[in-house]
């Protein structure tokens, strides 16, 4: 077990991918600042109960992820703006915000289980062409100055479920429950079900869009 600062947020960080903030709260400021004097490291953990910013600190979910700060521009004003890099998934046993402002958890590193390798390759396969249709999907119906052309889906099945998961335009909560998933396997499963839920909501987007003018022209 370790003690690590804590970050709670309505966001949910994957081992492998970045993600950005902007900190301007005092307490998280000075938490960024004492984790660069250290190690650069902090736990980025989504809010279970309470608000983001400008309250008392709030309750966060018991599983996490451990973030290096790999970026950091500080403005005149004390304002930051950093990348973290996500390291290792954690689970917290116990919280305090004595003597700093800000929350350190006593934490221990939950790694996935990895129990049948044949199977989890066969499911990160389903997944990398899920992942290509939704990709596809956003360029063709929702942000059509995408560019896809290039993505190539890592071989990897843990970086791949990882990305997959950071990629899915969906509420951090069920990012959430793909973070507490019991092993990659059911990682995989849960990932690939909800990409087949939104390809298959995207499809139902287009086809309306597609029939619009044709109904309108039943109007006339």
């Amino acid at each position: 077990m370790r003690e690590i600062p804590l970050f709670p947020l309505n966001a949910v960080l994957f081992p492998g991918v970045r993600l950005k903030l902007h900190v301007f709260e005092d307490r998280y400021r000075t938490m960024v600042r004492h984790s660069l004097d250290r190690d650069g490291l902090l736990g980025i953990v989504m809010i279970h109960r309470g608000m983001e910013a400008l309250g008392p600190l709030p309750e966060p979910c018991q599983v996490g992820t451990l973030g290096r700060i790999v970026e950091n521009d500080t403005f005149a004003d004390g304002r930051m703006n950093i990348t973290v890099l996500g390291l290792d998934r954690f689970r917290i046993f116990s919280t305090t915000s004595n003597p700093q402002p800000y929350l350190i958890g006593m934490v221990e590193t939950s790694p996935f289980e990895l129990p049948n390798l044949i199977q989890v390759h066969r499911e990160s396969r389903l997944l990398s062409r899920s992942v290509q249709k939704y990709l596809s999907g956003l360029h063709q119906s929702l942000i059509p100055n995408l560019d896809v052309t290039d993505f190539t889906p890592p071989n990897d099945p843990m970086s791949l479920v990882f990305l997959a998961a950071a990629l899915l335009q969906i509420p951090p909560i069920e990012k959430q429950s793909i973070l507490e998933a019991a092993s990659i396997i059911n990682m995989l499963q849960i990932v690939e079900r909800l990409y087949r839920r939104e390809n298959g909501l995207m499809s139902a987007l287009n086809e309306i869009d597609n029939s619009s003018p044709r109904r309108e022209a039943w109007l006339n």
